[in-house]
């Protein structure tokens, strides 16, 4: 597989064009002009197959005489896949075409060197307040006696509200139930 697909232009003759068959790519890869004669144009064009996964910045290029120039074909997709590029100069007078083979990338074997210490348990810091290991532990939970504390609270308020708004003894006897639960949960959490 190559990274590069060299194209000679005026190499034989004016406006000729010497290419490749075939060429085989595992992803993007550079066309590169050389041109062996007097300054040419350089038309570039990926058939339909091809550019549904390649793309060229540009099409026409300029090669200034005996000198070179790097045109890439930026590849999106993966292989397999095949396409045509033509290559054309002197406004279609002199044309090629190169088959375009995409390929999957070769599996490079990557091996991990693993440290000896990282198949041990690694210590955890135990929390001061919360007493866990448990990283996603807050240091200030919500301790179930709290929450009974703070809905009896809440119990007595509504009672208490209610026995003076109704002004009724059977609510005022209702709110003395409620505030002798209360008293017993608290009796029970603290016993």
């Amino acid at each position: 597989m190559t990274d590069t697909l060299p194209v000679h232009v005026n190499r034989g003759q004016l406006h000729g064009l010497e290419v490749p068959n075939e060429v085989e790519v595992s992803g993007s890869f550079d066309v590169v002009l050389q041109n062996h004669g007097e300054s040419v144009h350089v038309h570039l064009h990926l058939d339909d197959a091809l550019s549904d996964i390649a793309t060229l910045a540009a099409n026409n290029h300029h090669v200034a005489s005996d000198s070179s120039r790097r045109v890439a074909v930026d590849v999106s997709g993966s292989g397999p896949a095949r396409g045509k590029l033509k290559v054309v100069t002197a406004y279609g007078a002199t044309t090629r075409y190169v088959d375009v083979v995409l390929t999957e990338p070769e599996n490079e074997r990557r091996d991990v060197t693993v440290d000896e210490s990282l198949s041990k348990p690694q210590p955890q810091a135990v929390s001061a307040r919360s007493g866990t290991t448990d990283p996603g532990a807050s240091d200030f939970p919500l301790r179930p006696e709290m929450a009974v504390l703070g809905l009896g609270g809440v119990a007595l308020a509504i009672a208490a509200v209610a026995a003076l708004v109704l002004d009724n003894t059977v609510v005022l006897l209702g709110s003395f139930v409620v505030l002798a639960g209360v008293l017993v949960a608290v009796y029970q959490l603290i016993r």
